[in-house]
């Protein structure tokens, strides 16, 4: 390399840092990412115990990397450079073919694993009414054989056999019937949950199990709510030029049906789909308004049992499908019960609303990670 060309490129260099800091200074910050879906880091606040303590630097370089020009773009390029490196992966995230990105399980902290289903076989093993648990793998295990060969992801099943081994209670194997469906459109390609045509897979087989007989597919036909979702994986990804999912509803809210919730820990009747949700990223949040601490759904079927659900956001698509099996469905979400002013244990709500099943179902991916399972004991 001649001096001469050293010098153009330090000064090319030179010139984009201080092009960036200009445009870093001009443009005005952004609060929110829309393909990120996040709050955007701010510009910290200073204070000598954060300088001192290291949390003021460690957030202005947040701030920088969040607020840097055509951030988008950037993080857009980085991903095509990766791949058109040979590499298989951006962000653990892998570009499969029919534009799936498929996202790297990691194996749970064992000692949280076993916290987890050791709460679950307490609660199995004293409750008076029968519990049963359905673990739901994601589209990586579904569809592993669109993973390029050795890619280093974890077995869901794996983790579901030891927790089906350990748990105490009535195991649903959700693993068959999804993959006896895995060539139909069961996974959103760029989120992390089930379609309503999954969930309805999980509606049958959860009810099956349970005793029940579930209304055939041909009772809830399709209707496209929306063309252009892009979830949580995609937004993870940097992945931006794949095509967008679809969202279908597969049955409307019976005049009968009353849905109560308690997001603020006071009780407000909500719609089953919450379609202002639509015109936002987060668009499975149409399903029961999204993640919330306690939902209680009247159906109007008077002779119909009262269940309790225990679990994550996968089955805010299972529950309009359930209208006409129960008469009371009580849907509470740990991770934001605790957070409310109910401090009513499980086993005193279950007296209480005299519910006769309990059933506990979660991502595999949550499970092994929700720290508020323990609330069960």
């Amino acid at each position: 390399m001649t001096r001469s060309s050293f010098k153009i490129q330090i000064a090319l260099f030179c010139g984009f840092l201080v092009l960036g800091l200009a445009l870093l200074i001009a443009l005005p910050d952004r609060s929110f990412s829309e393909r990120e879906n996040r709050e955007l880091q701010q510009f910290p606040r200073f204070s000598a115990e954060s300088l001192f303590g290291g949390k003021y630097t460690s957030k202005v370089d947040t701030y920088i990397a969040d607020q840097f020009p055509l951030r988008d773009a950037w993080t857009t390029l980085k991903a095509r450079c990766e791949l058109a490196s040979g590499k298989e992966q951006n962000k653990d995230v892998y570009f499969c073919a029919g534009g799936t990105l498929l996202e790297k399980y990691d194996a749970p902290d064992q000692t949280q694993l076993e916290t987890n289903i050791a709460a679950v076989k307490t609660f199995a093993e004293q409750s008076a009414v029968p519990v049963y648990f359905a673990l739901v793998p994601g589209n990586t295990e579904i569809n592993s054989g669109l993973l390029p060969k050795n890619a280093p992801t974890a077995s869901e099943k794996s983790v579901i056999d030891y927790c089906y081994k350990n748990s105490g209670a009535k195991n649903i194997d959700m693993i068959t019937p999804l993959q006896n469906h895995k060539n139909e459109y069961i996974f959103y390609r760029t989120d992390h949950h089930w379609t309503t045509l999954g969930a309805y897979y999980g509606y049958e087989t959860m009810l099956t199990a349970m005793g029940h007989t579930p209304s055939p597919l041909s009772a809830f036909p399709a209707e496209t709510v929306s063309k252009d979702f892009y979830g949580t994986v995609y937004s993870k990804s940097g992945i931006s030029w794949v095509q967008p999912d679809e969202i279908d509803v597969r049955t409307q809210q019976q005049p009968t049906t009353k849905i109560v919730n308690y997001s603020s820990g006071q009780p407000a009747e909500t719609p089953m789909y919450d379609k202002s949700y639509l015109d936002k990223k987060d668009k499975y949040a149409m399903f029961m308004g999204g993640n919330t601490p306690l939902e209680v759904v009247t159906t109007g079927k008077t002779d119909g049992k009262k269940l309790l659900v225990l679990r994550d956001s996968y089955f805010d698509s299972v529950t309009p499908y359930l209208q006409n099996d129960f008469s009371e469905l009580h849907i509470m979400d740990l991770r934001y019960y605790k957070t409310q002013a109910m401090k009513q244990s499980i086993s005193d709500y279950i007296k209480q609303h005299g519910i006769d099943e309990v059933l506990i179902c979660y991502s595999v991916a949550t499970f092994g990670v929700d720290t508020n399972v323990f609330l069960l004991q």
